[in-house]
């Protein structure tokens, strides 16, 4: 299925170096925040500044600090640094680029995405969602948390694609290709994530002493819920993976993309290979972490693959007879 939009004259200009540039700084910095967001959450450190937000046990200095506060103001400091770079990043887009330069859009949907993220995550914070709650509801914020974080980076990384662009940048330039099924793969591709951070929940929560008895947990009617349900992530991960072969069987039609592709290909393998070892370890954070970090990456480039290779410069209409 293919859908054109008409492609209008676009200025002929190319974003700064240094912005484009930027731009994959504040992605790569969103994934630092993201990752040790999830060192917070398996040490059980995310009530270590109380339940007080935005500032640490009612203060800004921290006197004698637990191991626990540290690392929950060291995410919080993080994330404030994250915003202030978010806005010079939107401020800078439209500053440097036309008025229908996708970049724009891209980079009001960051800042929006952004603020949602401090909001969500003050939530958590505020409603009692940390260390070792077991509320329905801190899974349900948690859910809400990682969509907005996968979403939050897909508009990051199209802000930094579209500021690279040479062609096939500006509202009215574009032909789509296979827009249902891009975007059915993208959204089982963000199901696994939250299935994954669900997971993980339920491995910080409730771990177990060897493997034998966490896969007992999995099946076992007395359980909690979250370890019942744990399956659902390794079993959806293999659905968006047959998108995930899709895509890059279709990329390997254009060399410009076979690079990009392959590297697709090798994360993917990546990140089932720390799935298991997740499993088999039984979750030890390093390897939480790293597991995340991965996925971040796999999310990373599959957006930006499915980017160019489904929003396709569309070639300049020929005059009416």
């Amino acid at each position: 299925m293919t859908a054109t939009i008409p492609a209008n004259a676009a200025p002929a200009t190319h974003p700064p170096a240094a912005l484009r540039r930027f731009a994959w700084f504040v992605l790569a910095y969103n994934v630092a925040v993201i990752v040790w967001g999830s060192a917070v959450r398996a040490t059980g450190s995310g009530a270590g500044c109380g339940d007080h937000w935005p500032l640490c046990n009612g203060t800004v200095v921290q006197h004698h600090p637990a191991i626990a506060t540290l690392i929950e103001f060291a995410h919080r400091a993080t994330s404030g640094i994250d915003l202030l770079c978010v806005v010079a990043l939107v401020v800078w887009t439209f500053a440097a680029v036309p008025h229908r330069h996708l970049a724009r859009a891209c980079a009001i949907a960051v800042l929006v995405l952004t603020l949602n993220e401090a909001l969500l995550g003050a939530l958590l914070v505020l409603l009692g969602h940390t260390a070792q709650d077991r509320s329905p509801s801190r899974a349900f914020y948690l859910g809400l948390h990682l969509t907005n974080t996968l979403l939050l980076l897909a508009a990051l990384a199209l802000t930094a694609h579209f500021l690279a662009r040479r062609a096939g940048a500006f509202r009215g330039s574009l032909t789509v290709h296979s827009p249902r099924l891009a975007l059915t793969g993208l959204i089982a591709t963000l199901i696994v994530g939250v299935t994954g951070s669900l997971a993980a929940l339920g491995d910080t929560l409730y771990p177990a002493h060897n493997l034998l008895t966490a896969i007992a947990q999995d099946f076992s009617s007395g359980t909690s819920w979250l370890l019942q349900i744990r399956w659902l992530h390794p079993a959806i991960s293999l659905i968006a993976g047959a998108f995930i072969v899709w895509l890059i069987a279709r990329s390997l039609r254009d060399s410009a993309n076979r690079t990009l592709a392959s590297g697709v290909l090798f994360l993917l393998a990546l990140q089932y290979l720390l799935g298991v070892a997740d499993v088999a370890l039984l979750a030890p954070t390093w390897m939480q972490m790293a597991h995340l970090l991965g996925a971040d990456l796999l999310w990373i480039a599959l957006v930006i693959l499915s980017a160019r290779t489904c929003l396709i410069p569309a070639q300049p209409s020929s005059r009416a007879q």
